[in-house]
């Protein structure tokens, strides 16, 4: 017992230890040292007592867990040692004057909190945010002296995260896929940047309330549809973007009361379930191309809608014409495209409409005519409201699904064409008076619904066209219907081809360990498919497996040899003929100088288009064309140029297959857009286009890792997608730009009256 006392009376004795961490003192100092003026109560020649500092806050160990100096007007540049306060949990350092690089912050896996907005930093750490795995609030606003960064998928590890604001912060790129990750975020707002593409599919279902993406440089693109599952949606601020396509049903969320879409190229008719959503307060639609009558809300509800729209009436409430409206249900069956929301205005369809013919007499539509406008989506059942329809052509478009039975009910209609879509399904019973056009294309029409099942064609079907699977014979199933036979035959065919592909990788991967140079002897099918491989370590760029080592004239050892290679895919020869019909002059999207374009779609769904040279008649020039743009794109990788999907040898033939570009080429909305029923280009379109090509050129004379110079940049070398941004194509004319260590050849090359400026002075 005595003992027991004893070592109780020594116990009480012991007090705990406030003596200070020595690597968080000296951090301390370092910060005094670099802060000015330095804050008061601090001390840049004693940190002993950093735990007593103005807004310090320590446990009871004497490790730091917070640091506030917000709203000093600080200036100077953070020491790296920052990263060694280990307990840290809350950083406070926002509106001030501080500068340089932000120090890394990475493995402080206790910090909650980062308030660093409205200063001065000029760089983020790629390792900045990684490891920050209790972070919960990451608030960096008002740092317009960053270098351009993107947002690091490193913040994935921080899957605690509520709040993330990045508002006028130089971020550039795309918004991460990465939301899946934060399951608690509820606030993100990333307005005033640079960042260009669409919204991430895992903003679905998340629990975002706060969504700032407005004013974007460039502008945000695509749709906005996935917003429709984001049900805890309070704000949504998406103004001065490029959002195109339809705005989305939001009736399932309840709480949104501010939604500003003003400054985009949203079309189609806004759902009236967003007029009677219930807390809705403030909503902006100026400066978009919507259609439809004009929306009405509630008395209580703050409306911008003064700006351009493309409204059928002026007056809130007021129904559009029937005619109008049915066209603009037909519209919405494509997904409104732009095409159409900026040429059918007005509530009188036959005041002069593109695309639609009237009888002027009864005032009543008789034609629409929407062949060659690559929309995609449905053929609407709308239709049928047309009764005085007697012409219908949608040929050559990238439609889907069915062909209504509605329209088989149009007593007028004498003439049908669907020809070059995707159609499926059966055909419906139209009258024997109707010309019906459904090939070439629409492999799958008239057979059911898809692959092997049966169906019998129209009574007035076209027959006199083959179908895509035809061979250069003419001969084939004539437009009647897809036998169960011939559908076995091409996925058999398919499935061999795959095989076939997936050996010969085999084979080249096995060549590349032997470090050898050669040729794959004689692995061949039927299909008549081979590779050549090459111990070059350039030919397989950016993982496209384009060989750089081919050798321009065909030899006997090459003849007969078809050769595909995008990817990891290996395609005959044969593939590219049956999905360009051949290399039919239906699919024929321009001409040049060495070359004809084809448009195409793999079996997959994938949109191509196929450049076809004959060797023998390009000479030697011509073939230097081709090893250019091999040799060039599959070097060269940007949004503003258009991506070299693959190539193919096919005896004396040269194809060079590239993405499909569905708006055709600048020089065709120039020059041609009366008569290929295209809008005039905005004065914002031909702004943005010219900053597009602009990108796409600096990034071959500087920014890739290897400068190159067009040498034929020129209307009919830019094309445009369906959101009308333009990559620059046809890189058949490109040389390696001079560096002072080598001289430019004196041969000049490409389009009279498009010289490139670096010959200028030669």
């Amino acid at each position: 017992m005595y003992i027991g006392a004893q070592h109780f009376a020594k116990l009480r004795n012991i007090e705990p230890d406030d003596s200070p961490d020595p690597h968080d003192a000296a951090t301390f100092l370092k910060l005094a040292s670099a802060l000015t003026p330095t804050p008061k109560g601090w001390s840049t020649t004693n940190s002993n007592d950093y735990c007593n500092w103005n807004g310090v806050k320590c446990d009871n160990s004497n490790n730091v867990i917070s640091i506030n100096l917000a709203t000093q007007s600080l200036s100077g540049i953070l020491p790296s040692e920052l990263s060694t306060l280990s307990q840290l949990q809350s950083l406070s350092l926002q509106e001030n004057k501080l500068s340089g690089a932000l120090p890394s912050l990475a493995n402080l896996a206790s910090l909650r909190e980062i308030y660093i907005g409205t200063n001065n930093f000029t760089s983020i750490p790629q390792d900045c945010f990684k490891g920050l795995t209790s972070l919960q609030t990451l608030s960096m606003n008002d740092n317009i002296n960053l270098e351009s960064w993107v947002i690091s998928t490193d913040l994935t590890e921080s899957s605690s995260l509520t709040t993330f604001e990045a508002s006028n912060a130089k971020i550039f790129g795309t918004i991460p896929d990465m939301f899946a990750s934060f399951p608690s975020l509820q606030n993100l707002r990333l307005s005033y940047n640079n960042l260009t593409g669409g919204l991430p599919p895992s903003f679905a279902n998340s629990e975002i309330q706060n969504l700032w993406l407005n004013n974007q440089e460039m502008g945000l693109s695509g749709n906005i549809e996935v917003l429709s599952s984001m049900v805890q949606l309070s704000q949504v601020w998406l103004q001065k973007n490029q959002f195109t396509g339809p705005v989305p049903d939001l009736s399932m969320s309840k709480n949104l009361f501010d939604l500003q879409l003003r400054d985009n190229q949203f079309t189609g008719i806004l759902p009236v379930s967003l007029h009677s959503l219930p807390g809705l307060l403030n909503i902006s639609l100026s400066n978009n191309k919507l259609q439809g009558p004009v929306p009405q809300f509630g008395k209580d509800v703050i409306v911008d809608n003064s700006g351009l729209n493309n409204f059928c009436v002026d007056t809130a409430g007021v129904a559009c014409d029937p005619q109008v409206t049915t066209l603009l249900e037909i519209a919405g069956g494509f997904g409104y495209p732009v095409t159409l929301s900026d040429s059918w205005k007005g509530n009188d369809a036959c005041s002069g409409w593109p695309f639609v013919l009237c009888d002027s007499s009864k005032k009543t539509v008789t034609t629409v005519s929407l062949g060659k406008q690559h929309f995609g989506g449905i053929i609407s059942p709308a239709f049928a409201n047309l009764t005085a329809l007697t012409t219908l052509k949608l040929n050559d478009n990238n439609l889907s699904g069915p062909i209504p039975d509605s329209l088989a009910k149009l007593s007028q209609l004498s003439l049908l064409d669907v020809s070059n879509n995707n159609l499926t399904g059966k055909i419906p019973s139209f009258a024997t008076s109707v010309k019906l056009t459904t090939t070439p294309g629409n492999p799958f029409l008239g057979s059911g619904g898809g692959p092997g099942s049966g169906g019998a064609p129209s009574p007035g079907s076209d027959s006199n066209t083959t179908a895509p699977g035809d061979g250069p014979n003419g001969k084939g199933i004539g437009g009647k219907k897809v036998s169960p036979g011939l559908i076995a035959g091409i996925v058999v065919g398919l499935v061999i081809v795959g095989v076939i592909g997936l050996f010969l990788l085999f084979k080249i991967n096995i060549k590349k360990k032997r470090g050898k140079s050669g040729r794959v002897k004689d692995q061949e099918n039927g299909d008549g498919i081979s590779a050549l491989v090459t111990n070059d370590s350039s030919c397989c760029t950016k993982g496209y497996g384009v060989l750089s080592e081919i050798q321009s004239q065909s030899s006997g050892n090459h003849s007969g040899r078809n050769i595909f290679e995008g990817g990891n895919n290996v395609i005959s020869i044969e593939v590219l003929r049956q999905v360009t019909d051949n290399f039919s002059e239906n699919n024929i999207l321009g001409k040049g100088g060495f070359g004809v374009v084809y448009k195409g779609e793999l079996h997959d769904g994938t949109k191509i288009a196929v450049k076809r040279m004959e060797a023998g008649a390009m000479g030697t020039k011509g073939m230097n064309e081709f090893q250019a743009e091999i040799a060039v794109l599959t070097k060269v990788r940007h949004r503003h140029l258009v991506a070299l999907l693959g190539y193919c040898i096919n005896g004396n033939e040269r194809l060079l297959v590239y993405e499909y570009m569905p708006q055709g080429t600048l020089a065709q909305h120039l020059f041609e857009w009366q008569e290929l029923g295209y809008p005039p280009l905005t004065w914002k379109q031909r702004v943005t286009i010219a900053l597009d090509v602009a990108r796409g050129v600096e990034y071959l004379h500087s920014l890739a890792q290897q400068s190159f110079i067009h040498r034929d940049l020129k209307p009919s070398n830019i094309l445009l997608g369906d959101d009308m941004r333009a990559k620059v194509a046809d890189f058949g004319l490109v040389k390696n730009a001079p560096d002072g260590n080598y001289s430019m050849e004196t041969r000049l090359a490409g389009t009279f009256g498009y010289l490139a400026p670096e010959y200028a002075g030669k």
